[in-house]
């Protein structure tokens, strides 16, 4: 049972992802309600069978502090789903600063990208347009609800409409 379900707020809004065990808990200490169940699929004890939660809603708003993505290494890689930003493969992946910083570049979200080592060398310290050689996609700082969605490696049906309204 490693089903993985999406936890919303109370106002609907992304939380996390936890397990089928932990959703269902929730529900039976009427802490949550059950949104969405997965299709087909069931909890069952000796007695009863009850529907395998998909998505689920806590009744009691819970504040968040911070629902940011920390900015890591691995966290880039992530949001350039591992691939070098200028020539587009997988392998000896580093971190280039697209505006050097001998040039006033800083680490940031938006100027930082995965590039492999062969790229990063021939770009040195230019910046792309310089050394003539384009991004695939602008660096940007992800959303928290973007990594909710990588978290689980896939976005099931009944995850869809909660996650699309934040992100739209």
């Amino acid at each position: 049972m490693n089903q993985r379900v999406l936890v919303l707020n109370q106002d609907y809004s992304p939380m996390s992802v936890c397990t089928a065990q932990r959703a269902f808990l929730l529900i039976y200490l009427k802490k949550a309600e059950l949104l969405n169940s997965a299709a087909d699929k069931f909890l069952r004890t000796v007695t009863k069978s009850f529907p395998m939660p998909s998505v689920i809603r806590i009744h009691n708003y819970i504040t968040v502090p911070y629902r940011g993505v920390v900015m890591t290494r691995h966290n880039i890689f992530k949001r350039d789903n591992h691939e070098c930003q200028y020539c587009g493969t997988k392998q000896d992946l580093t971190i280039d600063h697209v505006i050097p910083r001998s040039k006033g570049g800083r680490s940031t979200w938006k100027n930082l990208v995965a590039a492999c080592k062969r790229c990063n060398a021939r770009k040195g310290d230019f910046t792309p347009k310089e050394a003539e050689m384009t991004l695939t996609q602008k660096p940007y700082k992800p959303s928290y609800v973007m990594f909710i969605r990588e978290s689980s490696g896939f976005v099931q049906e009944e995850w869809r409409p909660y996650l699309e309204q934040v992100s739209a």
